[in-house]
């Protein structure tokens, strides 16, 4: 429903208020009796819209407001589920009676909804004029809205590397690299094992000082591996993560096993091997204790660790030669710098009427990373005028102590909280949901916003572009830190600092919008309706916990690095959110009775021990998003095709489809189908997802009707592609076989590997983005590239056996006229001659070329030195001046 989201300061408000609406419509005229007693709670209800969320944006209302505001929040909770309820049986057109009797019964029974959703609202409407004496406040008010931008501002983006790279790191890596390097001030025999810790509180900036050595140092050694513990450290999560690294597995190949056996195999990996180990943010001296034995104490190997307590740091040295890093805050220039830098490029930039505001910030501040970047990320999103920056200077309140008190992070932390307008806030606080120290998928987050109903369409943009612009405006703000980034700069993947976690946690807690379950220090409410559950741990007392909470009313249930017992969504029929991915011990049984779940929208069972799926998954009408990657389903159920909803369908080599999947008319995403797995029938109908843009199959196993399935998926190919100009890609290296076999049009993307490129791809006159693997590359195959007339973007074009010899491979004059973004792989060894015009491929010719990316491989250094040199003259002299980017 559009314009109806969920909000971290109105719950449920807004989906009731569409949902009552929708009860006065047309469609329940026969529910006449309860009609005006809607319409009056709608009015009284609108009031309220505006004032709370005026009231969230206070940061220390009054105690009784929070309770009222808790309250109602709570009330519209329930309300919605009991719409919902109403709502369902009214509506269930598949259970309709067919005899006499039965009709009667239909009959008495919505009777008694009629009577029930009459009395639930007349309920709610008195337990709201409890509080009428505050009616008089309910002003309509200008609510805080801000633009939002559509992309990410790459200064957002740069800031955490500028704290690694440009802001104050140098000294302290080196000092740290010294002591690695040094035995009691002299320096280290070879078969010493040496480990520095750094010591520090949140927000100094100990991983990304880690961190830098690690980058630094890593190549030398043969074993390397950088992990974080945590507070809620799982043991044999952690001794599998080391195992992984330092073996360079896989984390789901390396074995399940006692602690005590995963120890012995990581020290039996690693001896007789230099290694270089890094334990981020140690909390614990039981921790510790196990961790230190997986490390052989010979071969001449070095380990890090970080940590917030003095004391922990002096007894992890006990075993090792040990040396403490005490790590300071930035000094005043560098605290400049990396301010300065986010907010305008430069100091020199700043506004005259903003320095003396900035500086008393920076006094604040007191040097401490993590405020820096909070606090200018918060002024990115304010306007340049004195008075508002000398009112968010105000606002921080009492200066940072020198030891960096919590309570004064934790006041500039809410700065950055307040400053959000409204729907960020919430799908800020969501991510309270996620462990400590975890990497967050940027496109299962969002999946998980709209599941929520925290995002909306509104009309000029899909749900899913305004997922990415809600992510896009926390980067901007620095409020979440990127860790992977795809060659383009988009975000794949972040993460939280934990004292940034630590406080929207505290936030989600006081307004029960989230129950932690398992996470150390944090006391969620055990009592109540809980209606969002996150399950982080693997302890006993944690399963003896669950069975306190009332889940009933539950909404979301996600699963992480937790190995008790999994509490039954039977009778939790109310649930959008089920995210299970990773969790070994889910059964097919625990999904045996999932088509209760009629508001399920999102369900992850990637990676688990699933077998099947259950026939009733088919009653899910409301699922959005499916996904069930790396899991042992190999044949879907019939019933599967009645998701008339599911946008998003990820799946697994192998799976076998059942006829009818054509009927799945909201299908974007199809992800993967294996083409001679299936039926003909079923090929011939992936061309009738008229909504399809994208979808990646597999070919392999084509021993039988190859031929068939051919023709019958280049078909679906051709009437997708003639559907969907300019929305489709199709992914995965063997279909490149399928353009050629139909001779008809293709999407505007294209991915394959092939020997040579085939002479069809120069008929491709809509082709925007090619993505090519080509063994052997001659004149021949520039020559057709470059009569593509709408090419943007050529990714991935890897010359393996090419070599430049004078004018022998060029792109000619009149080349791709519109081609932005070229991506090329040459070997510089086998290149007879690297200077002067001779290894000008015809680069000029290109004539809109931005960007210009070389992968230069070579196994002498002043080869490719002398590749790279040549590589920049010809970018130099290019009109457009090309972004030149060499790996």
């Amino acid at each position: 429903m559009e314009g109806v989201i969920v909000s971290a300061a109105t719950g449920a408000l807004k989906p009731v208020l569409g949902k009552l609406a929708t009860l006065v419509g047309d469609e329940y005229k026969r529910f006449k009796g309860v009609r005006t007693e809607i319409k009056s709670l709608a009015h009284e209800l609108a009031a309220m819209d505006a004032f709370l969320l005026k009231m969230s944006e206070e940061e220390n209302p009054h105690v009784q407001d929070k309770a009222w505001m808790a309250e109602v929040r709570e009330l519209f909770y329930d309300m919605e589920d009991s719409i919902d309820d109403f709502m369902k049986r009214a509506g269930d057109k598949d259970n309709e009676p067919d005899g006499f009797i039965d009709k009667i019964k239909s009959s008495l029974g919505k009777m008694k909804a009629r009577r029930r959703i009459g009395n639930e609202i007349e309920d709610l409407k008195n337990q709201i004029t409890q509080v009428g004496e505050r009616n008089s406040r309910y002003k309509a008010r200008e609510t805080y809205s801000k633009t939002i931008n559509s992309t990410v501002d790459p200064r957002a983006l740069a800031i955490f590397e500028h704290a690694a790279n440009l802001v104050g790191i140098d000294e302290p890596k080196r000092e740290v690299i010294k002591l690695l390097a040094q035995k009691d001030g002299a320096a280290s025999k070879q078969d010493q094992v040496i480990m520095v810790s750094i010591v520090g509180s949140g927000g100094m900036g100990k991983k990304t000082l880690a961190n830098q050595v690690y980058q630094e140092l890593g190549e030398s050694f043969e074993c390397q591996a950088f992990l974080s513990v945590s507070r809620n450290a799982d043991m044999k999560n952690i001794l599998r993560t080391i195992l992984s690294k330092v073996s360079n597995q896989r984390y789901g190949d390396t074995e399940e096993g006692s602690v005590q056996q995963l120890i012995m195999k990581i020290r039996d990996f690693l001896l007789g091997k230099r290694y270089l180990i890094v334990v981020d943010d140690v909390w614990e001296f039981d921790t510790w204790a196990v961790i230190e034995r997986v490390f052989p104490t010979s071969s001449g190997s070095r380990i890090i660790k970080t940590t917030r307590m003095k004391d922990i740091a002096h007894s992890c040295c006990s075993s090792f030669i040990g040396h403490i890093y005490n790590i300071n805050p930035l000094c005043m220039e560098h605290a400049r710098l990396l301010f300065h830098g986010r907010l305008f490029n430069s100091e020199m930039y700043c506004p005259s009427n903003l320095k003396e505001v900035s500086h008393k910030i920076l006094i604040k501040c007191q040097g401490l990373p993590l405020a820096i970047i909070a606090i200018s990320g918060l002024l990115a999103n304010t306007e340049r005028i004195e008075h508002l920056w000398n009112k968010v200077e105000n606002s921080i309140g009492r200066a940072l102590e020198r030891n960096h008190s919590v309570e004064g992070m934790m006041n500039i932390l809410s700065l950055s909280y307040f400053d959000l307008p409204p729907h960020l806030k919430t799908c800020r606080l969501y991510l309270c949901v996620f462990p400590e120290d975890c990497h967050i998928g940027r496109k299962s987050l969002i999946r998980q916003w709209i599941a929520e109903g925290f995002i909306h369409k509104d009309g000029r943009y899909m749900v899913e572009e305004l997922g990415e612009r809600y992510f896009n405006e926390l980067v901007n703000r620095s409020l979440i830190q990127p860790v992977e980034k795809d060659k383009y700069g988009k975000v794949k993947s972040f993460l939280l600092h934990d004292t940034i976690l630590d406080f929207i946690t505290s936030k989600s807690i006081e307004e029960n919008f989230v129950t932690l379950v398992g996470v150390p220090d944090q006391t969620s409410r055990t009592h109540g309706k809980v209606r969002r559950l996150s399950l982080q741990a693997g302890k006993q007392e944690t399963t003896i916990l669950l069975t306190g909470l009332e889940l009933s009313h539950v909404r979301t249930i996600l699963v992480y690095r937790y190995s008790g017992e999994l509490p039954s969504v039977d009778k939790s029929k109310h649930l959008r959110v089920l995210e299970f991915q990773g969790c070994r011990q889910l059964a097919n049984r625990h999904l045996t009775n999932v088509g209760r779940l009629f508001q399920l929208r999102y369900l992850n069972v990637s990676y688990t021990r699933l077998s099947e799926l259950p026939e009733q998954i088919g009653y899910l009408r409301s699922l959005e998003m499916l996904d069930i990657r790396g899991t042992s389903v190999n044949k879907l159920p019939a019933s599967i095709v009645n998701l008339r909803r599911l946008v998003y369908f990820l799946s697994s080599t192998g799976v076998i489809f059942p006829d009818g999947i054509s009927k799945m008319e909201a299908l974007e995403i199809l992800k993967r189908v294996s083409v001679f797995k299936q039926s003909v029938n079923v090929l011939q109908e992936v061309g009738k997802l008229k909504n399809l843009r994208k979808l990646a199959l597999d070919f392999t196993g084509g021993e039988t009707g190859f031929g068939e399935c051919k023709r019958a998926i280049a078909s679906s190919i051709h009437e997708l592609c003639t559907r969907n100009t300019g929305l489709l890609t199709i992914s995965k290296n063997e279909c490149i076989f399928l353009v050629e076999a139909s001779g008809r049009v293709i999407p505007d993307k294209l991915m394959g590997k092939v020997m040579q490129i085939p002479n069809w791809v120069g008929f491709l006159v809509n082709l925007q983005d090619l993505h090519l693997e080509v063994m052997n590359v001659g004149q021949e195959d520039l020559c057709i590239l470059g009569g593509l007339p709408a090419l943007l973007t050529m990714r991935e074009l890897y010359y393996q056996q090419v070599t430049f010899r004078g004018m022998d491979l060029i792109f000619a004059a009149g080349s791709m006229p519109k081609l932005e973004k070229l991506e090329i792989e040459f070997n510089a060894a086998e290149s007879d001659s690297l200077s002067g015009d001779a290894f000008d491929f015809g680069i000029e010719n290109l004539r809109c070329i931005l960007t210009l990316t070389c992968r230069v491989r070579g196994c002498f250094g002043s080869v490719v030195a002398a590749a790279k040199a040549a590589l920049e003259r010809t970018a130099r002299i290019h009109p457009n001046n090309p972004t030149l980017l060499i790996a």
